[in-house]
């Protein structure tokens, strides 16, 4: 199964024939729209089947193709913003994240409240746009991004992009944002967790094809199911 995930820096009704050719099964897109309420055929056809979750125009959005089945678990959020739980295929769990407003310190508690679901789960991933790395753990006191990877490491999620580059968490190669969209600003902050004995491969956006839609590349990743 192919997964891209990736922030489109909004207006993603105009954007997602550019990312529809990478030919993923599912793509997590952060900062788009609600398909019910863009009047785009194009767009309404990319997505019909689809979960989303937001406010107004903007929000984070689950996108596969017809042929799946992709069913919402409906996980509390408690108040925290920008998760999507839900199954694909019923073999496949997925949470689809934005780390938007608290960034990673409501990612933590998100993970921390479901944890024990989690735990019991045999074929889980977790994809997204976290808005952290290591690199800042000393401005969020305990709930870091290092904590969070400490945690999903326990429950045998890797990061694709690690295991496959063979590169220590907060010190990435590959940039997957660019501040400002400028190349000298450039950060690794969207991820990818997965049994790392199913990961196929992983591929990051290269700025030069990508900047002019947004400050993200896509993550995008083979894995088996």
């Amino acid at each position: 199964m192919r997964v891209v995930t990736w922030n489109c820096n909004g207006a993603f009704r105009k954007k997602y024939s550019a990312v529809k050719n990478l030919n993923a099964d599912i793509f997590i897109i952060q900062e788009c729209e609600n398909p019910e309420t863009v009047n785009d055929e194009g767009y309404s056809k990319f997505a019909s089947n689809y979960l989303w979750v937001g406010h107004k125009n903007k929000g984070l959005g689950v996108f596969a193709k017809d042929r799946i089945n992709l069913k919402n678990c409906e996980w509390e959020s408690y108040g925290l913003e920008w998760f999507i739980s839900c199954t694909i295929n019923d073999n496949l769990n997925l949470i689809g994240t934005w780390g938007c407003g608290n960034y990673i310190e409501d990612i933590y508690v998100y993970l921390k409240i479901h944890f024990k679901k989690m735990e019991a789960m045999k074929n889980l991933l977790i994809c997204g746009d976290f808005n952290s790395n290591s690199c800042w753990d000393k401005n969020h006191k305990i709930r870091t991004h290092s904590a969070v990877v400490k945690d999903l490491e326990s429950l045998n999620l890797h990061s694709c992009y690690h295991c496959k580059e063979d590169e220590f968490q907060g010190m990435e190669s590959k940039p997957t944002f660019y501040l400002y969209k400028r190349e000298d600003r450039s950060y690794h902050i969207d991820y990818c967790f997965y049994d790392k004995d199913k990961i196929n491969d992983v591929s990051i956006g290269k700025y030069e094809d990508w900047i002019s839609l947004s400050d993200h590349m896509p993550v995008n990743i083979g894995i088996d199911i």
